[in-house]
């Protein structure tokens, strides 16, 4: 296993559509685990393979608290089925670090997956699994968190991360 380099806004990448996984194969196997230690050392709830510049239709996602045993999710191919409500949380993302808005989501849905064993799940997640699942589908379709901001803040957004960028580069 090993970590992966996470991408940043604005990559070109995080803009694009990923394509569906057609089979589980070894190389999709490792590139999952690497994706979960990836997202465990960042340390964030959920990664998408287009973070690691890797266009597959590839989420996984841990939304178990800290002083709980881990909760990994492989999901291949996700997608929601059904949703139902909406509330307003706040979001950060891996890809924009730093920078933290809220987004409408909705608090319940319904997706379905395949497993790194190739088994079909249909599952009702709610409350961050549900957020986090939202989010990270998001990034398969190209879409980041920032993209649900009102055009003003949007443009808020821009020059808060242009500094924010700068900080980390006068770090470096």
């Amino acid at each position: 296993m090993a970590l992966r380099k996470i991408l940043n806004y604005p990559e070109e990448v995080l803009r694009q559509k990923s394509l569906p996984v057609d089979a589980v194969d070894d190389d999709l196997r490792v590139l999952a685990q690497d994706m979960a230690e990836t997202m465990y050392a960042a340390p964030g709830v959920g990664l998408a393979a287009p973070q690691v510049g890797v266009l597959m239709r590839l989420v996984v996602i841990d939304c178990a608290p800290k002083d709980e045993p881990p909760q990994l999710i492989f999901a291949i191919n996700p997608e929601i089925t059904a949703s139902e409500g909406e509330i307003s949380e706040e979001e950060g993302c891996l890809s924009v670090p730093g920078f933290y808005a809220k987004v409408a989501r909705s608090p319940k849905v319904r997706v379905r997956y395949r497993t790194l064993d190739s088994e079909m799940v249909e599952a009702d997640a709610e409350g961050l699994l549900a957020v986090a699942f939202q989010h990270e589908i998001d990034h398969l379709d190209g879409v980041l968190f920032v993209d649900h901001l009102s055009p003003l803040k949007k443009t808020l957004f821009k020059k808060k991360y242009k500094k924010i960028m700068q900080q980390k580069e006068e770090e470096l």
